[in-house]
């Protein structure tokens, strides 16, 4: 007999070889009907499988979390049938759930379009309808290879052949459809429901290798339910009209082109922007950083002692000077390879070791904004969010093991300030711990670990419970444990966006040390940290969290005048001016335009406030203040007027200081 253990700490004795379905039937037929698959010892396995040894079972409906990749994976698979049933002739090739979803990549010469994605759901619930059950087979080798040449899947004689040969050749039917196919599934297609969707089709080289052939990839989603379904496609079109690339376009903030991949041309209003924000952060560092700078260009020799050109290389770009590069075998001209730094570490090093430093000098914080190289592929590249010349606000603490508590508190607690700052109030803190692979003693690391632990501890205890808090063993950096600042935005998206990483390697690379006080010379220990990592990223993601409708201290333009008759410009003149002594970003548009026009035109441009102006406010200097994403008009008078909205543009950090 073999002993099966329940959550709640009960054990039974089953014959070997009972199912889960068998034990859930026996216990109640109601949680046999509702069970769609089982966890054995935590492992999602099928209901059917036989049980064969001592384990700990977990009955999983079709509403428990860990079903939904079940239904996605399932739906796969009824994708897969109703595309061939449609289609006859096409060949299926794998079927993967990925996130928010899942795809099929079909080889068929007649391309797909969306007019095809109707009949292809309505099939799709055909089959679910169906109900048939999900039943697994083990095959041999050469019984699946010549099941699948006969049909004509070549794609899948290929999966065959890779499948090594100590592992069971799995086939799963859905009745009489049937695919290769690790599993696990559910009981039957019934248990998929009917929230799932086809969202588009696009091109996909057979194993990702564009020597192949080339596939159509038919992406799709499913849900547990439809309310679930609805939420998810509502974010997304959400995240549509907040794109940074189309809300770039409308507010003339920034473009790119061909001549420089990867990299961003900014606009007046973007540039505007951008600096608003680097000149916030600025002053957030005020006090408790240095700001440094390290050359752009360095040999690659410095590369290769940090560590970089070996690890990180196919990532860099390596440059000569142009007269070396015309003349490669022109022994006078300098043939030196530099790189364009992908980082500021090794740079900042330079600066440490630049004098001789006494433990009294310790914590030594640099800070730079320093703009970096890194080569992406084209494909990867995604507007200002993924670029290949970006700027980095980075930070580098040198400090001593017995300083290494109070610095990442230190950084801790700027972080989630200047992430309130931006109205980010839903946060995850990830601690990630050491690889299998990694440099510096155990001792050092216990101690890293340790101390982040406790401030781990002390994040979650100081903020009430509302920052989630996790562990990601083995996924520290080579040189040292660090913590992942992933932020929520206004439509739930998560990003990653600040780091604190300890690094027990580059400063021992680099030969940089401390007189201690025993005047001995010790490595520091280096604390990497940024906040908001790439500040082109951060701004895009700025620009998506708030739909373009910047707070007003962040909008690159916070006030357009604008004029009704030709009678009030030489009031709207007047204001302008006194805005902008203000310190207020203000412009003014006197064309001859109907006003509805002219407020059409600023609101798609997001300009936050316009000051509309006739010939009763020119009589009276008052202002009509209307508000962006507002119908209602608000009647001031001017000096009162500017001094609000003077008091309402200050920069949060400004307002707690006063």
């Amino acid at each position: 007999m073999i002993s099966v253990t329940f959550p709640d700490g009960a054990s039974r004795a089953y014959a070997p070889g009972v199912s889960g379905f068998d034990i859930a039937k026996s216990i109640s037929p109601s949680l046999a009907k509702r069970t769609v698959a089982m966890a054995l010892d935590g492992e999602l396995v099928d209901l059917a499988d036989p049980i064969s040894r001592d384990a700990r079972i977990e009955f999983v409906s079709r509403e428990d979390p860990r079903a939904l990749e079940l239904i996605r994976h399932d739906a796969a698979h009824v994708l897969a049938e109703a595309v061939q049933t449609l289609f006859p002739g096409t060949q299926v090739t794998i079927g993967p759930v990925i996130e928010n979803g899942f795809y099929y990549d079909f080889y068929r010469s007649e391309p797909f379009t969306p007019e095809d994605f109707a009949a292809i759901e309505k099939k799709m619930r055909e089959i679910i309808a169906r109900d048939k059950p999900f039943t697994k087979e083990v095959w041999s080798r050469e019984q699946a290879i010549a099941h699948f040449e006969k049909a004509g899947e070549a794609f899948k004689v290929e999966l065959v052949e890779a499948i090594p040969a100590d592992q069971d050749l799995k086939i799963y039917r859905q009745g009489d459809w049937l695919d290769l196919c690790r599993g696990p599934h559910m009981t039957s297609t019934g248990k998929i429901g009917e929230a799932f969707k086809i969202m588009k089709v696009a091109g996909a080289y057979w194993r990702g290798d564009s020597t192949k052939p080339m596939l159509q990839r038919i992406y799709a989603t499913a849900f547990a339910k439809k309310a679930d379904l609805d939420d998810y496609l509502h974010r997304l079109e959400e995240a549509e009209k907040r794109d940074h690339r189309k809300l770039g376009r409308e507010m003339d903030l920034f473009h790119f082109q061909e001549e420089a991949p990867g990299a961003i041309f900014w606009h007046p209003k973007g540039w505007t922007l951008f600096q608003t924000l680097v000149a916030y952060m600025r002053r957030r560092l005020a006090g408790d950083y240095d700001e440094v700078n390290a050359p752009q260009v360095m040999d690659k020799a410095l590369w290769e002692t940090s560590g970089h050109w070996g690890w990180y290389s196919d990532n860099m770009f390596a440059v000569k000077s142009a007269t070396a590069f015309m003349n490669p075998n022109d022994e006078e001209a300098d043939q030196r390879v530099f790189a364009l730094k992908p980082m500021n570490c090794p740079g900042h090093v330079q600066i440490y070791k630049h004098g001789l430093r006494s433990y009294r000098e310790l914590p030594l914080r640099m800070a730079e904004f320093g703009v970096v190289h890194r080569y992406e592929p084209s494909g990867a590249m995604h507007g200002v969010m993924r670029v290949r010349a970006f700027t980095q606000d980075d930070a580098h603490i040198f400090c001593t093991e017995d300083q290494l508590e109070a610095e990442i508190l230190k950084i801790n607690d700027l972080i989630l300030s200047v992430y309130g700052d931006f109205g980010f109030d839903r946060l995850v803190v990830k601690l990630s711990t050491r690889p299998e692979k990694r440099v510096g003693s155990d001792a050092s690391w216990d101690h890293a670990e340790g101390v982040m632990s406790r401030v781990l501890d002390r994040i979650k205890a100081q903020s009430g419970n509302m920052i989630e808090t996790s562990i990601n063993p083995g996924e520290g950096a080579f040189y040292g444990p660090k913590f992942e600042y992933v932020l929520r935005d206004a439509i739930g998206r998560d990003w990653q966006c600040g780091t604190t990483q300890v690094d027990f390697n580059l400063p021992e690379r680099f030969g940089a040390f401390y007189i201690d006080a025993n005047s001995e010379k010790v490595p520091p220990v280096m604390v990497h940290r940024a906040i908001c990592g790439s500040m082109e990223r951060f701004t895009g993601i700025l620009i998506e969290h708030f739909a373009g409708h910047m707070p007003l201290w962040l909008a690159p333009l916070q006030i357009v005048v604008a004029t009704i008759t030709q009678e009030a410009d030489d009031f709207a003149m007047e204001i302008v001016a006194a805005a902008r002594k203000k310190g207020l970003r203000v412009d003014v548009d006197l064309r001859n335009e109907k006003i509805n026009y002219k407020v059409r035109e600023h609101s798609l441009a997001k300009i936050p406030v316009l000051l509309v102006l006739g010939r009763k406010e020119a009589a009276e200097r008052t202002v009509s203040i209307r508000r962006l994403g507002s119908q209602a008009q608000q009647s001031m008078g001017l000096d009162e007027a500017l001094a609000m909205l003077a008091d309402e543009a200050t920069a949060p950090d400004l307002t707690r200081a006063d």
